[in-house]
């Protein structure tokens, strides 16, 4: 037969016990609803619509190009965004224009449009890939009327003849105003012509080379963010 002492002990022990399974299951519970919040919250899509650049052309691997860079930069900012990359190398901007649809079955918050460089290598008339540029940014508009949007600029090299070179450069701040688009004025800002930041064919960055593209894209997308 338990004395007073005895009982009293083990009452302790119990409610001790019991005290200490209620707090652990608190615990477990606050957990999971925790994991359960994170795992709801809504991932946001980047689509990054563009030719051999945003596609990585060379690279060792794809995620070396500016896009993954990007994603990179945004999951270590602990941002809700998850890249898409449309690049397709040797892509003009009609070729964007009949491919854009396929893409846009997929929800997007922002659009990148990085398209032009190619139409300016073939001496496109500028005039001719404006207007492609342009049915791609309505048709992102049409389907996605809130999401915001940013624009690439590009150059060509002065042996177009300066008149084009001129007209091309001058097209993309022009587009960006028009339908109020943020403007990254030159992608290949400090990496164009220069020689140890590009592949070979003297077009394409290496991996260092779109470490810069990428910077120069950020210093810009990140305000949107």
């Amino acid at each position: 037969m338990l004395n007073k002492f005895q009982v009293v002990a083990a009452l302790f022990l119990s409610i001790t016990f019991a005290g200490c399974g209620s707090k652990t299951t608190s615990n477990d519970t606050q957990a999971t609803d925790t994991a359960k919040i994170a795992a709801s919250k809504p991932t946001k899509s980047i689509l990054v619509f563009g030719d051999s650049l945003t596609a990585g052309y060379g690279l060792d691997d794809p995620s070396e190009a500016y896009p993954g860079i990007l994603q990179t930069k945004i999951d270590s900012a602990k941002l809700p965004y998850t890249i898409i990359n449309g690049g397709l190398s040797g892509e003009t901007s009609a070729g964007g224009k009949g491919r854009i649809n396929w893409l846009l079955k997929q929800h997007i918050d922002i659009f990148v449009l990085e398209l032009g460089a190619n139409d300016g290598l073939r001496g496109i008339p500028v005039k001719e890939t404006e207007q492609n540029l342009q049915t791609i940014i309505d048709r992102v508009k049409a389907k996605y009327p809130k999401a915001k949007m940013v624009m690439l600029g590009m150059q060509v090299p002065p042996n177009m003849g300066a008149t084009y070179a001129s007209d091309f450069k001058n097209m993309f701040p022009k587009l960006a105003t028009k339908n109020n688009m943020a403007l990254v004025p030159f992608l290949l800002q400090g990496v164009g012509g220069v020689r140890a930041l590009n592949q070979k064919d003297g077009i394409h960055p290496t991996a260092a080379g779109d470490k810069i593209l990428a910077n120069n894209v950020w210093e810009v997308i990140k305000g949107i963010l």
